[in-house]
């Protein structure tokens, strides 16, 4: 019985909808026969062929390109046959359906099914096999995904160079140095008789300072590059008719929120993701924050609050033209406590006094001064943004990350540093020093696949699109 990584598999490859093409890809083992089936023909490996596409009674379903691509020299690893045709719906699931038909016929020469197995594959099978089968690793898998859902240049870019490789390439180059230095550890263990101190004579310290210098340019490249895929979620906050809406709206360029001098005209969250120097910042428009006996209002004020709990960053928006209201002031500090309650203590709040193209001779003790209407201010506002979500554009060769990748960085940098404590207290504590590099190694071969649980690669894959 075939086990489901050995099962051959069909999907279509492009987005659902309609399309000027659209593409059916099938992966698995000789699909020779399957290909003779199919199309009445062999094909030639990787050149493009344009016939059509017969279903089994001989009529066209189709006319397009029909490729082939050997194993190994394809994306999984397998033989690889992809259709191309007109981008419709229903011209795709009949080329499926016939792929899925065809398999299940008899081979002329052998009597046996041409394809035994084929099934429709899940989501990221394709990009699967190609991991299983050494094509790429798992970080470079990721980036696949990552690069189809950039929502932004920068993002994009950084994908792309992960996908190429370059987060795989540092990620190995600080295996190498580690594998190293655990040998020279294991040697001293292995020789404790030995008048010649190796860890000292090759030292071993410095090659672990060094080491753990390297692990943070990784890591701040690795901070960013998960920056640039998950942004920052910004929550606009404050008391009604401070102008939050206006706000997003000039940070989005668009008329997105309804604006008007009645107060709690914004009933419910209103989001839009922009991006400043290619990073995506998620920009939520609440409610106003007062005491409301209407229904609907106090709905609006309740989900701005728990938009607040799940803030990034909350741009706490104040008018500047009501800076001198006693009553005002109050109702703005008790809204900072509220606030202050609910959100974990590293979550920043900037202070923003809005209108002030209204109080141009008003000055706030702190906090960001802008105008929403003329745009005064609002890079102001976005530099302090970008500053507070940890961007710093100077830094060149940003490759995409997930949090997986942090996490398993962060455990690096804890057993590294573990490691360095032992070395330092030298044959007392050597056999803790191995393990730390041991284990230092596992969570570094984490981020490439090599030492990966299944249940790891299901959820991994599970989120990439069928086809993919």
């Amino acid at each position: 019985m075939l086990t489901r990584n050995s099962q051959p598999i069909v999907a279509i490859a492009t987005a659902p909808g309609r399309g000027a093409v659209g593409i059916v890809r099938i992966s698995g083992k000789g699909l020779g026969s399957l290909v003779q089936q199919l199309l009445g023909c062999s094909l030639r490996a990787r050149e493009a062929t344009y016939l059509p596409f017969f279903d089994r009674h001989g009529l066209a379903i189709d006319q397009g390109l029909a490729l082939f691509f050997p194993a190994p020299h394809s994306f999984t690893g397998e033989d690889v046959l992809e259709l191309q045709a007109h981008g419709g719906p229903v011209v795709l699931q009949l080329l499926v359906a016939r792929c899925l038909e065809a398999a299940a016929q008899p081979d002329r020469s052998t009597g046996n099914p041409s394809l035994a197995g084929l099934r429709i594959a899940q989501p990221g099978e394709f990009s699967e096999r190609a991991f299983l089968n050494d094509k790429i690793d798992l970080a470079q898998a990721e980036a696949i995904a990552d690069l189809i859902d950039a929502s932004t240049e920068a993002a994009a870019r950084s994908a792309s160079r992960s996908l190429s490789g370059a987060f795989s390439m540092e990620v190995h180059t600080l295996r190498d140095a580690l594998i190293h230095l655990r040998m020279l550890v294991e040697a001293t263990l292995d020789f404790p008789e030995e008048e010649i101190d190796f860890l000292k004579k090759a030292d071993a310290q410095g090659q672990l300072d060094r080491l753990q210098q390297g692990l943070l340019v990784v890591m701040h490249k690795a901070s960013q590059g998960a920056l640039l895929r998950e942004g920052i979620t910004v929550v606009i906050a404050g008391q009604p008719n401070a102008g939050k809406s206006s706000l997003l709206n000039a940070l989005a360029g668009a008329e997105l929120a309804i604006v008007t001098p009645i107060a709690g005209t914004t009933r419910d969250k209103v989001q839009q993701t922009i991006q400043i120097e290619g990073v995506p910042i998620h920009i939520v428009d609440t409610a106003g924050l007062r005491p409301s006996s209407d229904e609907v209002e106090k709905i609006g004020i309740a989900r701005a609050w728990e938009a607040i709990e799940r803030a990034d960053v909350v741009l706490f928006l104040h008018d500047l033209t009501r800076i001198n209201a006693i009553d005002y002031i109050a109702a703005d500090a008790n809204i900072a406590r509220a606030i202050a309650q609910k959100l974990h203590k590293n979550i920043p709040v900037i202070d923003v006094w809005n209108k002030v193209d209204s109080a141009p001779d008003a000055a706030p003790e702190a906090g960001i001064a802008l105008s929403a209407k003329t745009g005064t201010g609002l890079d102001t506002l976005r530099s302090r943004l970008l500053e507070t979500a940890g961007w710093q554009a100077s830094i060149g060769g940003v490759f995409i990350a997930r949090e997986r990748h942090l996490q398993a960085l962060r455990r690096v940098d804890a057993h590294l540093r573990e490691a360095s404590a032992h070395l330092a207290a030298q044959a007392q504590l050597l056999d803790l020093l191995a393990e730390e590099l041991r284990l230092s190694q596992n969570a570094l071969s984490e981020i490439t696949g090599e030492f990966t649980s299944d249940d790891l690669l299901a959820v991994i894959f599970s989120k990439f699109c069928i086809g993919k």
